[in-house]
Order: structure tokens, then sequence, then C-alpha cells
């Protein structure tokens, strides 16, 4: 049997594998062969495979690398990173459409898929809003900052402005911490405070801050600590009104 047909075969039985049972039994390498005989249909895949897994190291790093950074692996090009690119992108809109309009605050899991996927292979710190509506349900998310939280500040009015540029009732804070590691940083604390005390005065509520790690996340909520922010916000208001209002 000649290199082709034996070429040819193999990449038979990929194709049949991932009929019968998607991409369970798969390794990290045969996922990209796969995925790459789609984009060259007369070349031994595997080699470039594992250039890809040997240069970025993890299958989601594949995917989250750079379009120049994928185009400069050997055998790779502009013809295979565009379907490498791709299948990232059409992942992140389908998981971000499956809660588009829907009550996030009940579909938890859903949400975090969607933030996992989005920035837990992000090299650099980003800040991201989710916007709600008055029922709770997601008109949008955006990334309104990069950088880290200590050496590219997140500034309140910015935020403040893209509240009410979408109408939001209400927000949900994220960022990521590139580092993997979730334990919340003092300057975390601040500007979830910062953002709590802005936000009050216009009838906007901050559910929730999570610090999206990798595989796991830290709730700010479900620690206690925006329900004790807004406690903050109460006592501070009530004591204005006791020293200041008349009567």
């Amino acid at each position: 049997m000649d290199e082709k047909s034996t070429q040819e075969g193999h990449r038979r039985r990929l194709r049949q594998r991932f009929r019968e049972s998607g991409l369970a039994g798969f390794q990290d390498h045969e996922v990209l062969e796969l995925l790459l005989t789609l984009s060259t249909p007369r070349k031994d895949c595997k080699g470039m495979a594992w250039e890809l897994l040997n240069q970025f190291k993890t299958l989601p790093a594949v995917f989250e690398a750079g379009f120049a950074d994928l185009c400069a692996v050997k055998g790779i090009g502009e013809t295979n990173a565009i379907p490498i690119k791709l299948v990232k992108a059409a992942a992140d809109r389908f998981l971000k459409q499956r809660i588009k309009g829907r009550e996030v605050l009940g579909t938890p899991q859903a949400v975090l898929d969607y933030l996992y996927l989005e920035l837990r292979e992000s090299s650099r710190e980003v800040f991201m809003v989710m916007f709600l509506d008055v029922k709770n349900r997601l008109l949008e998310t955006e990334k309104l900052f990069q950088g880290s939280l200590s050496a590219s500040p997140v500034y309140p009015r910015e935020v403040l402005r893209s509240v009410l540029a979408h109408q939001a009732a209400s927000v949900i804070l994220v960022h990521n911490h590139p580092s993997g590691d979730t334990e919340p940083s003092r300057e975390d604390y601040a500007i979830t405070r910062r953002l709590v005390h802005t936000l009050a005065p216009v009838n906007v509520t901050v559910h929730e801050h999570l610090i999206i790690g990798s595989n796991r996340h830290y709730s700010f909520a479900e620690q206690g600590v925006i329900r004790a922010m807004y406690e903050e916000v109460r006592q501070a208001e009530s004591r204005f009104m006791q020293e200041w209002a008349p009567g």
C-alpha cells in the first residue's frame, strides 16, 4: 500500500470515529489533525498537529493563539490558520448567543461556560461587564479594559457610561487572572467597592463580580462581599440623612 493510500485510510478512520462517537477517545493531536484535514486535503496532517501542540503546549492555547503566530508554525500558513481561528470564534458566538436574552442569574453554568472560553486562556488581564435588563436578561457583554487592575485602572465613569448606553438595570462584573489563581487582590476589592458606590445612586445593581482562573472562579457574591458593600452604601445613606435631612 502506497503512502497516499495509507494517509487516506487514516483520514477515513478519524472521520468515522468522529461520526460514531464525536471527540470521545480522541487525543488532542487527533482533534487538530482531523480539523486540519478539512483545509489540507492531500497532505499528512499529523506532523502539523504536533507542531501546533509543541509550539503552544495545550489544545486551548492553540485556539487562543494569534493569527500571525499560527501562520508562523511550520506547515500551517493562512489556509490552516483560518479554520483554527474559526473554531474559537464560532464557539464564542455559540456560547454567547446561548445566554443572550436569557435570565442569566438562573443559568450560572451557561454563563461560566461562556466566560471560561472567553477569558481563561488570555495572557492579559481583561475586565468585562455583562449588562442586564430589569428581568436580569443579558443585553450585551463588553470588554472595557485590558492590562491589569493595578497597572491599567478600571475607571468607574467609563463603566457608568457603558451602563447608560446599554440602558442596563444591573450588571455582572468579570475579570480574569492570567496566573490561574482566583484569589482576589486588594485592587479587586477596591474596584468592586468603587463600582458598587458609583452605580448605586443611579439604581443600577451590581449582582456579582467573578474572577475567572484556570477551570475555577471566585464569586464576590457567594462570599458575601457584594452584600456587605451594599450594606455599607445603605449605612452611609442613613448617616447622611440623619445628619443633614431636615426634621
